[in-house]
């Protein structure tokens, strides 16, 4: 491996010599290390551990190279993600949590000498940088969020309340999320972005939660009266919203880095149970069950090369991705549902041992669980994506599903796989429930396009045939219910009292 010696601290000549000894760095520290499965147990990073990993500088991918980094090169981003994955899904996300939600704005909307400072220390002294937008009473909500500030001499006044900001109580920097509050009281519509150095007082950590999973991330409520300088306040190219929908798309295009490297850790481990795993004198693998659970579990990690490949060619850090909500709210929600449906699927085949705390099945479905959930919730940015779609095809004047998918630059080649399928025409007056599964079967078209789109680069061909296969019998379930779910609403309550004891039904 050829280092620059030049510097203090190590410096790669470039990503492949980089990412080579990060690989042996993690496989150490996660694996090798004879407490490794200690360190899933607790909370927080071992500090020692911590600093190894960021001795190897992975923050330096998401770096342009003027500020002494790679490049912000997508495609090592999701390498180095792929990396971190692998061995721990919380690191992933930590790496991902400081790239995509502050890294990347920093580079894009920054001043340039608060970048470069920031930039520098997060280089060279390991810092680190959070984001909060989240408060109690307005999560996905965002947009109606209290916290405000009001400009004062030289800079700004912040106050409010930020709660689930992974890296509460680590972060050398936040990215800190506010409206203005006006003259009257009211606060703006707009929404600006300010960073918020440690070093000074005004961000306060009034409670650490007990998260259910996602140990090694410390997350908590935090109480917000900071003063920011003005030249701390991000730039937006036109307005703050828009800011933040190319920060969150930029972000959710990327979670195939973290996906696609969990997923593959758990092939690896899945075949290595199944092929060693004996039940009824021969062993799992040789069971039909146990093959199809095999061959969607690969299903996902196919599914997962592909979103990569798109998001590498399709996601530079130069490119405004504001509008780009529908790739991006697909590849999030379909490719969070993959990580964890891997998962469960894992834990199912190993058995029992996978219940036990410190095991890796457990664990990957406990922490996996929380992607469908945080930067938007699957139920929403499925309705999203149908609600976006349903826009384009209205302003299209189509009503046909499979024509205008056929002209859907997104879409266009899987719906010639799935066209027997699409022959219908949409209802205006569609349930908000039939839109979440309209827009799902929609992000596992998009998926499907991505994967034959790779399979035509030469990407191992059974995986894509069968990926094709499983991804169409997905597309069929999830239409079925487009077609026909009932509109069942819940009963007012359920009366113990009258009528809904199971108790008072059974003869003596």
């Amino acid at each position: 491996m050829e280092l620059d010696k030049s510097k203090s601290s190590t410096r790669y000549k470039n990503f492949f010599d980089f990412i080579q000894n990060y690989k042996a760095v993690l496989k150490r520290l996660f694996r090798e290390s004879h407490n490794h499965r200690k360190v899933s147990l607790q909370r927080g990073i071992p500090p020692m551990l911590m600093r190894d990993v960021m001795q190897c500088r992975p923050l330096d991918v998401f770096i342009p190279t003027e500020y002494g980094g790679f490049g912000g090169n997508a495609k090592e981003c999701l390498g180095m993600l792929e990396a971190s994955s692998y061995e721990s899904l919380p690191l992933s996300l930590m790496m991902g949590i400081n790239g995509a939600l502050f890294i990347q704005p920093i580079c894009r909307y920054a001043d340039s000498e608060v970048a470069n400072n920031v930039l520098h220390r997060i280089s060279n002294e390991q810092a680190m940088g959070g984001l909060m937008i989240t408060e109690p009473d307005f999560g996905s909500d965002a947009l109606h969020m209290q916290t405000y500030y009001k400009q004062e001499q030289n800079g700004y006044r912040i106050k409010g309340t930020k709660h689930w900001a992974g890296l509460t109580g680590w972060a050398d920097y936040w990215m800190l999320t506010a409206r203005e509050k006006k003259a009257d009281g009211s606060l703006a519509r707009d929404i600006d972005f300010f960073i918020h150095d440690t070093r000074n007082p005004g961000v306060e950590v009034e409670d650490y939660f007990d998260n259910l999973g996602l140990y090694m991330l410390p997350y908590g409520r935090n109480q917000i009266n900071s003063f920011v300088p003005e030249e701390h306040r991000l730039i937006p190219a036109s307005t703050g919203i828009k800011l933040m929908l190319d920060m969150l798309h930029r972000s959710r295009l990327q979670f195939p880095g973290m996906a696609v490297g969990f997923i593959r850790r758990i092939v690896d481990d899945t075949m290595e149970h199944v092929k060693t795993r004996n039940v009824g004198g021969k062993s799992l693998i040789n069971y039909d069950q146990v093959k199809e659970r095999i061959a969607r579990i690969q299903s996902w990690f196919t599914s997962c090369s592909a979103m990569c490949a798109y998001t590498s060619e399709n996601a530079p850090l130069s490119k405004d991705l504001s509008l780009e909500d529908v790739s991006a709210n697909s590849i999030k929600s379909v490719v969070t549902d993959m990580m964890q449906e891997a998962s469960q699927s894992f834990l199912q085949l190993v058995g029992a041992n996978g219940y036990k705390l410190d095991h890796m099945a457990g664990r990957a479905t406990i922490d996996s669980r929380s992607f469908q959930i945080f930067e938007g919730s699957n139920d929403i940015l499925y309705q999203q994506i149908a609600d976006s779609v349903l826009k384009k095809m209205r302003k299209a004047k189509s009503s046909s599903m499979y024509e205008y998918l056929l002209g859907f630059e997104l879409t266009r080649k899987a719906s010639e796989h799935i066209k027997k399928y699409l022959d219908f025409s949409i209802d205006p007056n569609m349930s908000q429930r039939k839109q979440v599964m309209l827009g799902k079967m929609l992000g596992y078209t998009i998926s499907m396009n991505m994967v034959i789109q790779l399979g035509e680069r030469g990407f191992q061909s059974d995986l894509i045939h069968n990926t094709i296969q499983i991804l169409t019998s997905d597309i069929k379930k999830y239409l079925m219910d487009v077609h026909e779910s009932s509109d069942v609403i819940p009963a007012d309550e359920i009366d113990i009292e009258n009528g809904s004891n199971w108790y008072g039904f059974v003869s003596p």
